[in-house]
């Protein structure tokens, strides 16, 4: 059972005011560990609260061996009601700059309430004052991590972290998104408008293009998936490239198979060809904002290919 706050003695108030700096400590380390390799200034920034933390905690330690001893009785956050459940966002396989500038905000100001309140509770003058001390400093910690964006944008650093953070998105999601978008766009038009013109009939070339896209989608992502690891390209975790590939190749051929739900082949066929259109467009457009390919020639490029890969299915389905 947790204990009621103010159940507490100034044993236990000590005792848990440690843990908690400890527990603070740690984490800020292993947000400046997690972000070292890509965001160098921030990891810094970390570094030094986890450091200021162990002072605060070295401070109490020896408050608390001249008032109490050697012994130190184990009190936890999540021994004392109050305190807000953490989720262990340093576990979280991508770890974003704003995830963790939201955490700090919040364990700073966590603190900084725990050691006002704790202050008005404790007789002793000697540790009366240090807590309000901490309580200060951990209010100097909560307006650093609140202007935390707004100093590092003034200083150019968010804007070098922000292109940083820009060039793993792309990586990690955007080329596997476009190769799987690409692919499922593109490669399902043959079979599609090939089943759609031999047959004229809208239920089956919906059967054959919602197979296509389906198998091109397990296909695609089982591909991108072994194709790297990620260990050496910084691409991320080579299931979550795989599955973002899969299920956008299935998304772009799913797009312009849908319209042949409609019964009416013509109509069907005539929505169908406006939707390839949008996609190639699309797909110009994301190559242009994301690759750096000039639109015009990304768009020459991924709409050719497709006219040719839709005409050679009505080709064949006509012959």
């Amino acid at each position: 059972m947790a204990k009621a706050f103010h159940d507490l003695t100034e044993r236990e108030i000590l005792a848990l005011a440690i843990s908690l700096e400890e527990e603070d400590g740690r984490i800020y380390g292993e947000f400046a560990e997690r972000l070292r390799a890509d965001y160098p200034a921030t990891a810094a920034d970390l570094a030094r609260l986890r450091d200021e933390e162990s002072t605060h905690r070295h401070r109490l330690l020896e408050a608390y061996r001249v008032r109490f001893g050697e012994h130190l009785p184990l009190m936890r956050r999540q021994d004392v009601k109050g305190f807000v459940d953490r989720k262990p966002l340093w576990l979280a396989r991508v770890l974003s700059l704003a995830q963790v500038r939201r955490e700090v905000e919040m364990m700073e100001f966590e603190t900084r309430r725990f050691y006002e309140a704790v202050a008005e509770r404790t007789t002793d003058a000697g540790i009366r004052q240090l807590l309000g001390d901490l309580a200060q400093e951990e209010r100097r910690h909560s307006e650093m991590a609140e202007h935390f964006e707004k100093e590092q944008a003034a200083s150019g650093v968010r804007a070098a972290e922000d292109a940083m953070q820009r060039r793993i998105f792309v990586l990690q999601i955007v080329q596997p998104a476009l190769a799987g978008l690409m692919d499922g766009s593109v490669s399902t038009l043959a079979p599609l408008f090939a089943a759609a013109f031999a047959t004229h009939n809208s239920q089956d070339a919906f059967r054959v293009g919602l197979a296509a896209s389906v198998g091109a989608g397990i296909s695609m992502g089982f591909a991108e998936a072994l194709s790297d690891d990620g260990a050496l390209s910084g691409r991320g975790h080579p299931w979550l490239r795989g599955g973002v590939c899969g299920l956008m190749t299935t998304l772009g051929g799913i797009g312009h198979t849908l319209p042949y739900l409609i019964p009416d082949f013509q109509v069907a066929t005539g929505v169908a060809g406006g939707v390839v259109a949008v996609e190639l467009v699309a797909i110009s457009w994301i190559r242009n904002h994301y690759m750096d390919t000039r639109f015009l020639s990304a768009a020459f490029q991924v709409i050719l290919g497709g006219l040719l890969v839709f005409l050679a299915g009505i080709v064949i389905g006509s012959a």
